[in-house]
């Protein structure tokens, strides 16, 4: 460790060696206090354009225009030569040349065409700063707060759903804090997290889904505690060859997130509050056949006449939410500053459910000297939920795993004289909680307390020299609380339940970035980068939990039966990265960059590890022979690019897992050690994954449109999986880089603006993803089964991740099924090999002999995902917008209907047929082990987003404008699935076990109205 310390001192004093060589009586130049002014226009119909960015290139002075199109800012450089840029989303940018001299105002109009494919826009590309996009030679996508402000999303991830190319987005539960898959160019490991990593204003925020209390497989993610309305835009880094510069982090890209600033002007006041309901889209049928069979004999259909109830009116509700959002921005030309602060609270459409979160935030920025800037940023939550577990995939208590296994025949309500509730299921066969009293009687909450900050230090001491450090810390505490009051239905809790458990989380992340940016000559411009970073996080959980319970209290030492449980991880990071770029004729662009890691978590021997990345564009169509030619007018703009590099991955293996961890025990009152049953092992290094991308930008139709296409070819070597290891050597299993995973595919990004009038504006963004996924390195059979699937999930040698693996029919030679002779249908039999590979046996009488057989049944990954958005203003008053997502080709385990349509429970309208002697009786126990029967195709089209916005500019009470709108989430979906919802997830945001379907609560259909004002 102190060598390590060492070289972490060294390096740094290197740096700011540099630092101090490069500072010199230059810094001390006389600067002069210069005022800008002007009005920008849209040069189609030379109206004005609110919200256009203008600045001064290489500084951080600026501002943005107002309603009328006019800007007003002061920058304190030094005398001499800028460029001035005027910019917009969906506009060209316009850059002109000022000379500064003895006069201080300085006034510049700008007027700006349309731009569908915004090569000119900038991006910031990791820790390198920011560029402009025609330098790029892999995609970075930028999601702006206007593109979400209207989405009716209760958090940033959602909101991003349907926004980008190249990305999956799932909601996995509609509960009011559902959990959310990001899945970036298919996922990136087996047996840890696909998640990309999250920065939040410099700081990397943690997005753990920890499970604290056992819910059923629903788990928030901690990106649920940031607010969308203080998000300013957000850009997502896909490719290893731009992530190669965070290192063993990024993985699964980067998601970087700019938060609201100030700017310079009088003091902005926004305030809007919305109103919000949520209703269930669909309920599954149930079944009403006025009768039950007497018993289970399949030789016996005499049926008993019963009364049949729809348990899910009496779990679901309509639920009611709404938000308060208060700003206040403003400052001078030394002192910018933005305060926030929020209320939200929302039901969840199962009852007794729901969600708040109370935020403040706040960002100051101020001008220490000519060349140095402070920008302290800090963002407090407060977030409590009441949750009604779920239950199905570890647990058996909760709402809707004891609706699905109910009897619908029984009355689930409580007695009226002694309040007690009865089991709704068939106790002889198994025992689970009436849903009823789950709602009624159980007490679960979760609380999150969360403090995100950061301190930023920006210095340009000379021209083309920038030096900025990020001091960044994530820490919050979550609090999960779980009751079951003793006398309950519950199969394991009969004599009471509680629990509790805490997680603390700590990160801390320091960044030192250098950069110069120099033009040797006219044609060559130069970006050098260098940087290190310092990360370290830490967790403690601690869990208690406790049966047996007195008749009142829901504390813990209200049990007679208490088992504690603490664990504890550190980790820390150390990275240094060196990237330069290289402009030729501001057409040809080469950047080469390295990273080295350092992760703890790894030996000594592998810990250091060296990821590269090369990529260059070039903007073909800025050369004169395409310009002078008829290539222009049907392709403005057209760029090729091409992108590769290297980034690691640390998800799959623990702080500790190199290591043999002993466990103390005790023996005849002696304190000893058990050997545990996996091995360490110090040469376990980072999975490695290794990108190459293709593609081009083009604009059509004099730059209305524009079209992104790229093609990607991901390979992830050195998986860690778990190796079986022999009985001689005492232990069961031992990690090891053993694995390798392929994604390959493409991704199309299509802008347009089919009509653009003094009065009317059309946009329209379509995008369009196509990935294949395959695993391979599995040893033993090539079966790696995950739990979180009930065994029936797994990675498989040659198939993609998470593939159905489990029981098919029997099949005659033509297709048809091959029944058994009472004529019910059956498993197939015969010899089982590697690979979900099998030889199916006949005995002499025809029917399956052997082994039953396992293949690989489904994909739950979808093969092309789509969304189309159009945006409508009309006038300076009226805007409308629409979103339809789409997934295909991918299947769900439909697990609900297997238990619904079974004899034993029949709640669900799929028993029925055998109720009425359609089809014999014992065919839903028949097809209840045959696991191909649920599986269903998943596609789906879903209108995600519509809303309507009215604007109108009020002459009182200082008011700029009011909004007033109203908006929907997730109002239809178009698709072929028999259960609740497609999209959803009962295994929540587990990496490898996807599109399994076990009564997790539904996606709602939600509708806001709100208002909006500005002063």
């Amino acid at each position: 460790m102190k060598p390590t310390l060492f070289f972490l001192r060294s390096s740094f004093c290197r740096l700011l060696l540099i630092f101090f060589f490069l500072i010199d009586g230059h810094v001390f130049a006389q600067r002069t206090a210069y005022t800008f002014r002007g009005t920008v226009t849209n040069k189609t119909e030379g109206v004005p354009m609110p919200g256009a960015s203008v600045g001064i290139v290489g500084t951080t002075y600026g501002g943005i225009t107002e309603a009328n199109g006019e800007y007003r800012f002061t920058a304190t450089v030094a005398p001499g030569t800028y460029t001035l840029q005027f910019s917009s989303v969906g506009y060209q940018t316009q850059t002109q040349r000022i000379t500064l001299a003895g006069n201080t105002t300085i006034s510049t109009n700008a007027s700006l065409g349309d731009d569908a494919l915004g090569l000119d826009e900038v991006v910031v590309t990791g820790t390198s700063g920011a560029t402009s996009r025609k330098q790029l030679g892999n995609t970075i996508a930028t999601v702006q707060a206007k593109d979400f402000q209207l989405s009716a999303a209760t958090s940033i991830d959602q909101a991003l759903a349907g926004k980008l190319s190249g990305a999956q987005i799932t909601q996995n539960s509609g509960n009011p804090a559902g959990g959310i898959s990001v899945r970036l160019r298919g996922p990136s490991t087996i047996v840890g997290s696909s998640d990309p990593l999250y920065i939040v204003d410099g700081v990397i925020v943690n997005n753990d889904s920890r499970e604290l209390i056992d819910l059923g497989g629903y788990s928030q993610n901690r990106l649920v505690d940031i607010n969308p309305n203080d998000i300013d835009r957000i850009e997502i880094i896909k490719g290893a060859a731009a992530a190669a510069i965070y290192g063993s982090r990024a993985n699964n890209g980067v998601v970087q997130i700019f938060t609201k600033r100030g700017k310079e002007g009088k003091p902005t006041i926004s305030f809007s509050t919305q109103f919000r309901l949520s209703e269930i889209r669909k309920t599954l049928p149930y079944n009403e056949y006025p009768a039950t069979f007497s018993n289970t004999t399949v030789t016996d259909a005499a049926q008993t006449p019963v009364t049949r109830y729809d348990l899910q009116k009496d779990i679901f509700r309509t639920a009611a939410g709404h938000e308060e959002y208060l700003s206040v921005s403003g400052g001078t030309a030394n002192t910018q500053y933005f305060f926030s602060g929020s209320l939200f609270a929302n039901q969840g459409i199962v009852r007794g459910s729901d969600f708040s979160r109370a935020s403040s935030r706040m960002r100051i920025q101020q001008t220490l000297t000519k060349w140095a800037t402070l920008s302290i940023g800090s963002n407090y939550i407060y977030s409590n939920s009441r949750e009604i577990p779920n239950g199905g995939i570890n647990e058996a208590y909760g709402a809707l795993t004891g609706f699905i296994f109910s009897n619908n025949f029984i009355n689930p309500q409580p007695d009226p004289t002694t309040g007690i509730y009865p089991s709704t299921a068939p106790v002889s066969v198994v025992r689970r909680t009436n849903p009823l009293e789950a709602i009624a009687r159980f007490d679960f909450r979760q609380r999150t307390s969360r403090f995100i900050g950061d301190a930023q230090l920006n210095l340009t001491p000379l021209p083309g020299l920038g030096i900025d450090f990020t001091f960044g810390l994530d820490t919050y505490s979550q609090l999960a609380t779980g009751y079951i009051p003793p006398n309950n239905t519950t199969p394991s809790y009969n004599a009471g339940y509680s629990r509790k458990s805490e997680a603390s989380i700590l990160q801390l992340n320091n960044d030192l970035n250098i950069r110069y940016q120099a033009n040797p000559t006219d044609w060559l411009k130069s970006t050098t980068g260098i940087g290190a970073t310092v990360q370290y996080d830490r967790s403690f959980t601690t869990g208690i939990t406790a049966q047996q319970l007195g008749v009142f209290g829901q504390t813990i030492n209200n049990g007679a039966n208490i088992v504690a449980s603490e664990n504890r991880t550190e980790r820390s990071f150390f990275g240094v990265f060196a990237q330069q770029t290289f402009g030729l004729f501001n057409r040809f662009f080469v950047t080469a960059a390295g990273r080295v890691d350092a992760a703890s978590v790894y030996g000594v021997d592998n810990r250091w590890q060296f990821y590269p990345k090369l990529s260059g564009s070039y903007v073909v169509s800025d050369e004169s022979f395409w310009k002078g030619s008829s290539l222009n007018d049907i392709l403005p703009e057209f760029k090729v690019r091409a992108a590769w590099g290297q980034a690691g991955n640390l998800t799959a293996i623990g702080p500790y897992d190199r290591f043999t961890n002993y466990a103390p025990v005790t023996v005849g009152g002696l304190v000893g050690y058990l050997a545990p049953a996996q091995l360490g092992n110090f040469s376990v290094k980072p999975e490695r994954q290794t990108e190459f991308e293709i593609g081009t930008d083009f604009s059509l139709a004099k730059n209305r449109i524009g079209v992104e296409f790229t093609y990607y070819n991901k390979q992830v070597r050195d998986l860690i999986l778990n190796r079986t290891l022999s009985p001689s050597t005492g232990y069961n299993n031992r990690f090891v880089n053993i694995g390798t995973m392929t994604n390959q595919g493409f991704e199309v990004l299509v802008r347009a603006i089919p009509a653009e009038t003094k009065n009317v504006r059309w946009n329209i963004t379509a995008t369009y993803t196509r990935n294949k996924n395959v695993t391979d390195g599995v040893e033993g059979n090539g079966v790696l089964p995950f739990a979180g699937g009930f065994g029936q999930v797994a990675a498989v040698n040659g198939y993609a991740l998470g593939a159905f693996y489990s029981t098919f029919f029997a099949r005659n030679p033509d297709g048809s099924l091959l029944l058994t002779p009472g004529g019910l249908p059956q498993r197939e039999r015969g010899v089982q090999g590697a690979n979900g590979t099998y030889t199916v046996q006949r005995a002499a009488d025809g029917q399956p002999s052997g082994t039953i057989l396992s293949r690989v049944i489904g994909n739950p990954n979808p093969t092309a995902i789509y969304s189309l958005i159009n945006e409508v203003s009309v006038g300076s008053r009226w805007s409308f917008r629409m979103q339809w997502d789409a997934m295909q080709d991918f299947d769900v385990f439909n697990f609900t209907k297997r238990v619904g349509d079974r004899d034993l429970y029949g709640g669900l309208k799929g028993y029925e047929p055998e109720l009425r002697g359609d089809v014999p009786k014992g065919t839903s126990a028949a097809l209840f082990a045959i696991f191909e029967n649920w599986i269903e195709d998943g596609s789906f089209v879903k209108l995600r987003e519509l809303s309507a916005a009215y604007t109108v500019a009020p002459k009182f009470w200082g008011l700029r404008n009011v909004r007033f709108s109203v908006a929907g989430r997730n109002l239809l979906s178009i698709d072929n699935y028999s259960g609740y919802d497609p999209e959803t997830n009962a295994a929540g945001q587990t990496n490898a076990v996807r599109g399994f379907d076990f009564v997790e609560v539904p996606i709602p259909r939600t509708v806001t109205v709100g208002i909006n004002a500005n002063f």
